[in-house]
């Protein structure tokens, strides 16, 4: 039964986050366990699970957590899937540590092994050179820094994980769950990544972290214009806005502030707007009091139904939907 589980191996290093270990650890370890306990079937286990070191050595993770690897990543001559989880600690620190670790990401991608990066670590992959030219995604926090660092890598920071040429990565810290439950469902089918995911209690849906983000993050750059614009912005979102009033406030051709705007920010001054907007609207939604009817008027929206379908394609849940799960009784 051994040698017919699926091989996971995760790469562990200084600073990383335990619990994207630990917790990608269980989830496999426990496809074709976990709902065969539950309703007394016959346990199948279907992967083999191990964590791998550079040349095996015990590493203490971002929370003082040392960890004793089950194998040196010199030595993983097979795996079918090698994870590079989350960096807990300082990004470049870390990537400037793992320098003579990246060979063996590449080496096990030619021999034909799935590579997979959780959040923050997926910038180890792109460090490998193996995102070149793909679709990637991490935590959107830090959209803006892997943007800089790796500007050949097609960056999609609202998607919770994307997948190409068998590349796999996923969003934020906690999103290791999303990129596990893809990856067992990939291997074993999806009723299997179903049922484990019921029996865990997680949810397997989730495809967009922008119900996580902030607009805020488009703010680090050095073009004082653009920001002076976006703080104009941020201050008059409920105004009918648009964009040649703006460049007229401003005293700058609306050609100019479109470029200027998209080169500092990624984005247009209008998509800016919208994403303040929604920003607002999600905070209005997570106080139980205001009705979302009022919401929309209060974010400078006019009709109900445009509004809620924007705000499902932007975030990925409608705003009755987001306000159920993120709701704080006071």
């Amino acid at each position: 039964m051994n040698s017919e589980r699926f091989v996971v191996t995760i790469l562990g290093f200084e600073h990383a986050l335990s619990s994207a270990i630990t917790g990608a650890l269980d989830l496999f370890a426990f496809a074709g366990i976990s709902w065969q306990r539950i309703h007394g079937q016959t346990a199948t286990p279907k992967f083999k699970v191990q964590v791998a070191s550079d040349h095996g050595k015990p590493f203490v993770c971002s929370n003082q957590l040392t960890m004793t690897p089950h194998i040196a990543i010199q030595d993983v001559s097979h795996t079918d899937i090698l994870l590079v989880p989350t960096i807990g600690g300082d990004i470049d620190k870390v990537l400037a540590a793992m320098q003579n670790q990246l060979v063996h990401i590449r080496r096990l991608q030619n021999l034909g092994a799935d590579i997979a990066g959780n959040c923050t670590g997926v910038f180890v992959l792109a460090e490998a050179g193996i995102l070149n030219d793909l679709r990637a995604t991490t935590h959107w926090g830090y959209a803006d820094k892997f943007k800089h660092l790796y500007p050949l890598v097609d960056l999609e920071s609202d998607k919770m994980v994307t997948e190409q040429n068998s590349v796999f990565c996923s969003g934020g810290g906690m999103a290791w769950i999303d990129l596990a439950l893809l990856l067992i469902e990939r291997y074993c089918g999806h009723q299997v990544a179903s049922d484990l995911a019921k029996s865990h209690v997680l949810d397997i849906s989730r495809t967009n972290q922008m119900a996580y983000a902030s607009s805020r993050q488009r703010k680090f750059h050095q073009d004082k214009d653009i920001l002076a614009v976006q703080d104009y912005i941020e201050a008059n979102y409920q105004s009918q806005l648009n964009l040649p009033s703006v460049a007229k406030r401003f005293n700058i051709t609306e050609r100019t502030l479109l470029r200027r705007f998209r080169a500092a920010t990624d984005t247009t001054p209008l998509q800016y707007l919208q994403s303040i907007r929604l920003e607002q609207a999600r905070k209005l939604l997570e106080t139980p009091s205001t009705p979302i009817e009022t919401i929309v008027n209060l974010v400078g929206y006019d009709d109900l139904s445009s509004f809620a379908r924007l705000f499902k394609r932007r975030i990925g849940v409608p705003p009755s939907q987001y306000r159920a799960k993120f709701v704080r009784e006071r």
